[in-house]
């Protein structure tokens, strides 16, 4: 807690804060950010949120001023997120699920200081969703190419 108030970590608390700031360094480092961000059970996985945690720490992903309050530290940064989902899709009434995913995750790119954010949605991605018209969906994925490892004969380098 000495930390937040200004401090410095101590003790295990180094080795700790080192390791954060190691996760938080590899995350600055990139430009853009392609984020995959299935539904599970109205919200995100537990593995994006905990690496969400792990980063948004003070000083290094947000600042605080108590006159105009927290302020995103990331400069120049753009993220892709991929939302997926079994049954929901936007404008589905409220017993086919709720949209808490896209909402949070979108919120806390803006609290980090990333504006420019693009949505991309696969939702509802279950053939079995109701109301989902399927005929127009591949039956299986094509097996990897023996010879190239693509995945589809259109695919670049394909030798099929």
């Amino acid at each position: 807690m000495a930390f937040i108030g200004g401090g410095a970590p101590a003790g295990a608390g180094v080795s700790a804060w080192d390791a954060i700031r190691d996760v938080f360094d590899r995350f600055d480092a990139a430009d853009t950010y392609l984020v995959g961000a299935p539904m599970w059970n109205g919200g995100i996985p537990w593995i994006l949120k905990q690496y969400i945690d792990t980063i948004t720490q003070p000083g290094l992903l947000f600042s605080y001023d108590p006159a105009p309050g927290y302020r995103g530290l990331l400069r120049g940064k753009r993220a892709v997120a991929v939302y997926t989902s079994a049954v929901y899709s936007p404008g589905v009434a409220p017993p086919f699920g709720r949209d808490f995913h896209s909402t949070y995750l979108e919120d806390w790119l803006r609290f980090a200081g990333i504006d420019e954010i693009r949505a991309v949605r696969l939702q509802p991605s279950s053939p079995s969703s109701p109301g989902i018209d399927t005929s127009s969906h591949p039956t299986s994925i094509p097996a990897p190419c023996a010879r190239c490892s693509a995945s589809a004969p259109s695919a670049p380098g394909c030798q099929r």
